[in-house]
């Protein structure tokens, strides 16, 4: 019997919480997780796998955790999508995007999307970004 490989999604969130209800979720849409609560932790599985996907909290330890992990994970894995999920505008007011070009340069995410979005949203960008 042919065994279909998963797609395997990075979570890095510093939120415990949110993180296994995201990891859940994730579960629950027919992707494998690796979860991690620490930059150092993110940077130590993507030594080990290449994940098809990666969702990062943009402010963990620092408050540019997440654009320090995205440029680790394009300089290694350049094909690989990620997606920032944050609540700093909600925190701070600062916008965050990656429409224009000179964005996606500093940046290197792929969809920056604000904490809080519907589960049945987010498979849907998934889908996009992984071309299923």
């Amino acid at each position: 019997m042919l065994k279909i490989e998963k797609k395997k999604i990075l979570l890095v969130d510093d939120d415990q919480d949110y993180l296994f209800q995201l990891s859940i979720a994730i579960q629950d849409m027919g992707f494998d997780v690796a979860t991690a609560t620490t930059q150092k932790e993110a940077e130590d599985i993507i030594e080990k796998l290449k994940p098809d996907l990666a969702i990062l909290d943009l402010m963990m330890e620092n408050q540019d955790t997440g654009f320090i992990l995205c440029h680790i994970i394009k300089n290694k894995y350049p094909d690989v999508p990620i997606i920032i999920a944050s609540a700093v505008t909600a925190e701070t007011g600062l916008l965050f995007d990656v429409d224009s070009e000179e964005s996606r340069q500093w940046i290197k995410a792929d969809l920056f999307l604000d904490k809080g979005i519907r589960t049945d949203q987010l498979h849907k960008e998934i889908n996009k970004l992984l071309k299923i």
